[in-house]
């Protein structure tokens, strides 16, 4: 290769190098400001293709979207002095690109810093004036609300960022208070499944001296039945044997000796000894003398 082409092929490289450094395409999901030996000098560069002046201008480009800033859990007192350990988060974005980039020179983490700082500060004044039950479930959605509208006024005014949403991720209580808080909580709990107990042991008395009162009275009246009963068939009996006795007391008589015979003779050892002229006897002598 000759000079001439060398020549040519370094004006080429040239004029490649300058034409990168004039041409800049600014994507829709990006904002950017263009510097001027580092002061800006267009604070709000739309979407699209754009020039600028080589080795001049510079071009700082920033994200759009939604970004989020974590903050750290930290500790935090309410109105009764008690200690809460406020895990949060914020969304924000870049609303104005040159204060955006004076405060924080476009970077994201130091405005990520900045912003977590005054969620920090805003959530220990909004906890502040609160109860913990306030915090925790009455007045969360308020706080979070009045959060979100106190620091976005401020980290625009600031940051030049718009901040969208604040949320409060997790409420805790410091591990030295939640011990304290579980040794109460199980006292409780402990004294109430022994009130539980106590009930249910009382309430058990109760049913099964009921239970021992109607067997009672069950059996009570199962006995004066029983009773009535048997002396309905008593008397019945009585009258049978009455009314049998009276229709021929001979023959009565007759049936009640041989009934005696039977059970005092029912073993071939037995042994009596009774007169001859016993009227045991009467029905064993002979016909002449039972008449």
């Amino acid at each position: 290769m000759g000079g001439k082409g060398m020549t040519w092929l370094l004006v080429a490289a040239l004029s490649l190098f300058v034409l990168s450094n004039t041409v800049f395409v600014v994507k829709e999901t990006e904002r950017a400001v263009m510097l001027q030996f580092g002061e800006v000098v267009n604070p709000d560069i739309r979407p699209g293709l754009h020039v600028k002046v080589p080795f001049v201008n510079n071009v700082r480009k920033f994200e759009a979207r939604l970004l989020t800033v974590d903050s750290t859990p930290e500790r935090f007192f309410t109105q009764e002095k008690k200690a809460l350990i406020v895990d949060s988060y914020a969304k924000f974005r870049v609303a104005d690109t040159a204060k955006f980039y004076t405060a924080t020179n476009g970077e994201e983490a130091r405005a990520s810093a900045l912003l977590g700082q005054r969620i920090n500060d805003g959530l220990r004044n909004q906890v502040a004036v609160r109860t913990i039950q306030e915090v925790v479930s009455g007045q969360r959605d308020q706080l979070m609300e009045a959060l979100t509208e106190e620091l976005s006024e401020v980290a625009l005014e600031e940051y030049g960022v718009e901040v969208l949403d604040v949320r409060v991720k997790q409420i805790d209580l410091p591990p030295d208070v939640s011990e304290s808080v579980y040794r109460r909580m199980n006292a409780e709990r402990e004294k109430e499944a022994r009130e539980h107990r106590a009930l249910g042991q009382e309430l058990a008395e109760g049913i099964r001296a009921a239970a021992d009162r109607e067997v009672t009275v069950l059996e009570a009246n199962a006995y004066r039945d029983a009773q009535l009963i048997r002396g309905e068939g008593d008397a019945l009996a009585t009258n049978i044997y009455a009314e049998a006795f009276n229709s021929n007391p001979e023959f009565y008589s007759f049936t009640r000796s041989l009934r005696a015979y039977r059970e005092s003779f029912q073993n071939s050892g037995d042994i009596m000894l009774i007169q001859p002229d016993s009227d045991f006897f009467r029905y064993l002598k002979d016909s002449e003398g039972s008449q």
